[in-house]
């Protein structure tokens, strides 16, 4: 009797396969699920891949010189083009005096590019000129330089040990009299310190105008009050405080008596409390006189 012997396939001869990964296989799928992982092999790998080719880029010299020289050349084609070109300067809210004043300062060479235009130091410069009080610089279209210029208006005459200046209203100097012949008309201060006090000042000019030109000027004393000094009649010396009401004070006494038209030499209100004359001595000769005289009928009466 025959014994048959079955014979196995290559399948049946296999044993069953594991659908579990393997071990290297697990750790690196966990890894990749790790987001600091795949931020670094996505990110990080790249960037140090651009940054060592740069490094080693950056390491030839020549490779330097040729890209400054690259961005040089695209600056300066950029920058020559036709609309960053200024060709021109206006100057809008200056005398014809202090526009050409303000054209020899900034000494600008036109055609220039813009770019080359510093608007925040020739600002300064121009500010730096004793007539501007404040100024702007705008570059506007079609290449023109816009300076806008805030002038000092001239308001006193102040006479110093320096030289003669004319000044605005907070004491700030304009011009040396010299450079502005014209403006001889303005009224006049002296005296140190005076500049310091100009607000005092023009509000006693003020005051002082019903004089009209008997008021030669204002005379700062040791830095610290005025004195009136008018052209005929007596020199007023004001109090340190609150001279504005005591010039009213005499103005008014003048309008009542005609103070200033009298034979007197000083009127002094240095004293708050008390008004103090000095006659001329032509007036204190004929007061004693009168004096004098009424005394001797006093004694004939009697």
């Amino acid at each position: 009797m025959r014994t048959l012997i079955a014979r196995r396939t290559p399948a049946q001869n296999s044993a069953p396969r594991d659908p579990a990964p393997s071990r290297l296989t697990y750790r690196a799928q966990r890894l990749w699920l790790t987001p600091l992982f795949r931020s670094l092999l996505r990110v990080g790998v790249p960037a140090f891949v651009i940054a060592g080719g740069l490094g080693l880029y950056a390491s030839d010299p020549g490779n330097i010189q040729r890209l400054q020289d690259s961005v040089a050349e695209m600056r300066r084609s950029i920058e020559d083009r036709p609309e960053f070109r200024v060709t021109l300067m206006s100057i809008e809210g200056a005398t014809p005096v202090l526009a050409e004043e303000v054209r020899a300062t900034l000494a600008l060479d036109f055609p220039v590019s813009s770019f080359d235009l510093d608007l925040l130091r020739l600002r300064d410069r121009v500010e730096e000129i004793r007539a501007v009080e404040r100024a702007e610089l705008r570059v506007r279209a079609g290449g023109e330089l816009a300076v806008t210029i805030t002038e000092r208006r001239p308001a006193m005459i102040w006479q110093a040990r320096e030289g003669v200046w004319i000044v605005d209203a907070g004491g700030e100097r304009v011009a040396p009299l010299m450079a502005r012949p014209q403006m001889t008309h303005l009224p006049v201060m002296s005296g140190d310190g005076a500049n310091l006090a100009a607000d005092e000042a023009m509000a006693l000019f003020d005051v002082a105008r019903p004089l009209g030109e008997r008021l030669r000027g204002l005379v700062r004393m040791g830095e610290r009050r005025w004195d009136v000094v008018l052209a005929e009649g007596p020199r007023i010396l004001l109090p340190a405080e609150d001279p504005v009401t005591a010039l009213e004070r005499v103005l008014a006494l003048h309008d009542a008596q005609e103070l200033l038209d009298r034979d007197v030499l000083r009127v002094d209100l240095r004293d708050g409390e008390r008004t103090v004359l000095q006659l001329t001595p032509q007036a204190l000769t004929e007061l004693r006189r009168m004096r004098e005289l009424d005394e001797t009928m006093g004694e004939q009466n009697g």
